[in-house]
């Protein structure tokens, strides 16, 4: 980059921005490349077993959430009838 700035001084001419910005493309689509590569993927063996555990553990909390609701519902009609 110094150096195209360098020659485009020593010219006249003004550095190509589009040919810099083609090049900083290539440069970003490589890195993303080699940086893809080195992510270790889960076995899937594993990814089932967690997707089991993460299922079990809504249906816990969706029924909690659901026998708290119908308690406090019935503490309300409770306190509506007195009233």
């Amino acid at each position: 980059m110094a150096e195209e700035k360098k020659k485009a001084a020593e010219s006249g001419k003004k550095p190509n921005k589009f040919a810099q910005a083609g090049k900083n493309s290539i440069k970003f689509f490589r890195d993303c490349k080699a940086e893809i590569k080195k992510i270790v993927w889960p076995q899937p063996k594993f990814v089932f077993k967690n997707t089991g555990v993460v299922l079990v553990t809504i249906v816990v909390i969706g029924l909690f959430i659901f026998g708290l609701d119908t308690l406090l519902m019935s503490l309300l009609g409770l306190f509506m009838n007195l009233g």
